[in-house]
């Protein structure tokens, strides 16, 4: 076994046993389970498709994932670098902007596009013309991104202090 194969094992070994890699990932996976779970009681067919989709790529919702990874990490990063360290201070802004974009960017955009596919479904039925709607991406509402801060702190809070 060569010194670079060695040392590269010894660095993913590290990186998947670091508390803020393992609080980020958790804080990314609970969320997404948290979703689906929702999403189970909530759509009538529940095909094997859909439910791997809301665990794994479905965007808005209860709670926001994107706010869950971001204050995991920078909870993470405050417990063990300090809130005085560089990453910590990258991080903490780093996390307002990905929560001020799921609230504001994400869902304004997200709103438009449903607005824009009623008018265009509305003028092409009333034209006798084919419409083809645009992708509604799904921002969050206020409470999703509380939710998602509280579980990252939470998720961080367990890794880095209690394990």
């Amino acid at each position: 076994m060569s010194l670079l194969s060695l040392n590269l094992g010894d660095s993913i070994a590290a990186f998947f046993s670091n508390p803020i890699t393992l609080s980020c990932l958790t804080s990314w996976f609970l969320s997404q389970f948290i979703k689906c779970v929702i999403v189970l009681f909530h759509i009538h067919t529940k095909s094997i498709r859909e439910v791997f989709e809301a665990l794994l790529w479905r965007t808005g919702g209860m709670p926001s994932s994107h706010t869950a990874v971001v204050t995991s990490m920078t909870a993470s990063l405050a417990l063990v670098e300090g809130p005085g360290s560089n990453l910590f201070v990258v991080s903490l802004f780093i996390a307002f902007v990905v929560m001020r974009d799921a609230m504001g960017v994400r869902r304004a955009v997200g709103l438009q596009a449903r607005a824009f596919n009623k008018f265009g479904k509305l003028f092409s039925e009333s034209q006798n013309s084919e419409f083809i709607p645009v992708k509604e991406i799904q921002g969050h509402a206020p409470l999703e991104v509380i939710v998602g801060a509280l579980l990252g702190i939470v998720i961080s809070a367990v890794y880095v202090i209690i394990l």
